[in-house]
């Protein structure tokens, strides 16, 4: 059974949850309870939760640019040849 909630936010705070939610198409409603899902989450069994903070050095904005960051550290080489190039006897 589903009960409601009401809330009293600052602009700020009702801005980001409206800006979060359209972003992800969204309504307000559903945020929050996604949001209240994720921090209530037993967070010894998800491996996402446990493997936070493990590396160091990491830009802050990772999360947000993960594909600039990938762009800028991928290398495409052609792959060596595995056969030699024979001449061709006469």
């Amino acid at each position: 059974m589903t009960r409601p909630l009401q809330i009293y936010m600052n602009e700020h705070e009702l801005e980001l949850l409206d800006a979060w939610a359209r972003e992800r198409g969204w309504t307000k409603s559903h945020a929050v309870r996604i949001a209240i899902r994720a921090l209530t989450r037993d967070r010894d069994e998800d491996s996402l939760f446990r493997a936070c903070g493990m590396i160091e050095g990491l830009p802050e904005d990772l999360s947000e640019h993960i594909d600039d960051y990938l762009e800028e550290t991928f290398v495409a080489e052609k792959a060596p040849s595995t056969y030699r190039k024979r001449r061709r006897r006469r």
